[in-house]
């Protein structure tokens, strides 16, 4: 695969973070503010949807066995098992965003990282993090979405996570998600520096 990152192509933007640390709500909004700056790489899981998630949307919706031929035929990026379920971005939907001017962002977790840090891809990586576990399991029983195995693996996963994160130069950029407007704020200046440049002008 050949790098990304060029002065035609901007560099791909990794959010990694606990479940339920508030990963989508920044991207969702980063994307609205942003309309047509930023893609997200559409990953492939053999876990079901989830409410009204449509298939080629939020996820790629795949059974085990495609997606170990994509492995097999070294067709991710990174690739991870988490809980019984796995989850892989593919180099394809990387070069999709990439091939439309657009900055990709990644949305993975610890292994993915860990796996695209291995890569040429020339990344950014950002991870964003939750208070405290104590906060993050209120969120994740707020959701309403897991039965009480998966929340249990998503706290254990959150600490490994967080300890992983305190490695020096792992990450760009930590950002704790304890205040909505301000964790946006510096969401927002990481992946758009030109806006921080224009805010800092305006109060100096």
């Amino acid at each position: 695969m050949a790098p990304t990152g060029t002065k035609s192509q901007p560099r791909p933007i990794v959010v990694s973070g606990p479940s339920g640390g508030g990963k989508s709500t920044m991207i969702t909004r980063l994307r609205e503010h942003y309309p047509g700056r930023f893609s997200l790489s559409v990953s492939h899981t053999t876990r079901a949807p989830r409410g009204t998630e449509k298939d080629g949307v939020e996820y790629n919706f795949v059974t085990k066995e495609a997606f170990g031929k994509l492995v097999d035929e070294n067709g991710f990026i990174e690739h991870a098992q988490f809980g019984s379920n796995l989850y892989g971005t593919s180099v394809q939907a990387v070069k999709d965003v990439a091939e439309k001017g657009q900055t990709c962002v990644l949305d993975i977790e610890m292994e993915g990282v860990k796996q695209v840090k291995k890569t040429d891809l020339n990344a950014r990586f950002l991870f964003l993090q939750p208070p405290s576990v104590e906060v993050l399991e209120k969120r994740l029983r707020g959701r309403g979405t897991d039965k009480e195995e998966a929340i249990q693996q998503r706290l254990k996963q959150a600490d490994k996570e967080i300890e992983y994160a305190k490695t020096p130069g792992v990450h760009d950029k930590i950002i704790v998600n304890d205040e909505l407007e301000k964790a946006w704020e510096e969401f927002e200046a990481f992946c758009v520096p030109e806006e921080a440049e224009r805010a800092s002008r305006k109060r100096s």
